[in-house]
């Protein structure tokens, strides 16, 4: 489940500008602010199934979003280079180079 909500989290950081606000709201507050769908549901006066609905389509949509753009995979991609770059140069510069490298994702 951890994963999932990390992966989701990372989905919506890249995504979130295709998402309506509503959309945006829900994942907001369900996975982000941690709000129950109960909670979610009373806030925005709509049934708990709503809400629910709501969030595993948006879900699927980022999902689908990242199967055609990629963004994450890249991301994780980059992340797994420049560790392996870290860990086998000494350089100090290039480390330096290196770090504000990550700095920008």
């Amino acid at each position: 489940m951890l994963e999932k909500t990390t992966r989701i989290n990372y989905l919506f950081d890249f995504y979130q500008a295709l998402l309506t606000p509503k959309q945006r709201n829900y994942m907001e507050m369900y996975y982000l602010e941690d709000y129950s769908l109960g909670e979610i549901s009373e806030l925005f006066h709509v049934s708990r199934q709503a809400v629910y609905d709501n969030i595993k389509r948006t879900e699927a949509m980022l999902e689908t979003y990242e199967e055609k753009l990629h963004l994450y995979s890249k991301f994780e991609q980059r992340a797994t280079l420049l560790e392996q770059l870290e860990n086998t140069i000494t350089d100090e510069l290039v480390l330096e180079v290196i770090n504000k490298l990550k700095e920008l994702d």
